[in-house]
């Protein structure tokens, strides 16, 4: 599996907007099947702070999520809901292996 952290520092004005617009991407992104899981979570003690995790079947897979229609909507959306430039993490698992993602 090949998984992404992405930061998302986001304008306070903005946060419940961009809740709404991320939850909207991360259902669609679920139904890729390339993508085994994609999470979104927010800082308790900043909640305009932003991870999203992202776990993909193979590093190709993040290439052809980035060509989909709701990605690009998304990533046009939030563009200026961001406080600054979001940032990302690459990692691959080591607990589950590739197969324990099916049953998380």
């Amino acid at each position: 599996m090949f998984v992404v952290h992405v930061f998302v520092d986001v304008k306070s004005e903005a946060v419940d907007a961009f809740k709404e617009a991320t939850a909207e991407n991360a259902a669609c992104s679920r139904q890729e099947p390339g993508i085994a899981r994609f999470d979104v979570v927010q800082e308790c003690e900043d909640p305009t702070r932003f991870v999203l995790v992202e776990v993909y079947r193979t590093r190709a897979d993040t290439l052809r999520h980035k060509e989909t229609d709701h990605y690009q909507k998304w990533r046009d959306t939030v563009e200026s809901m961001m406080a600054s430039l979001r940032r990302s993490i690459k990692f691959v698992n080591i607990s589950p292996d590739d197969n324990g993602w099916d049953s998380v």
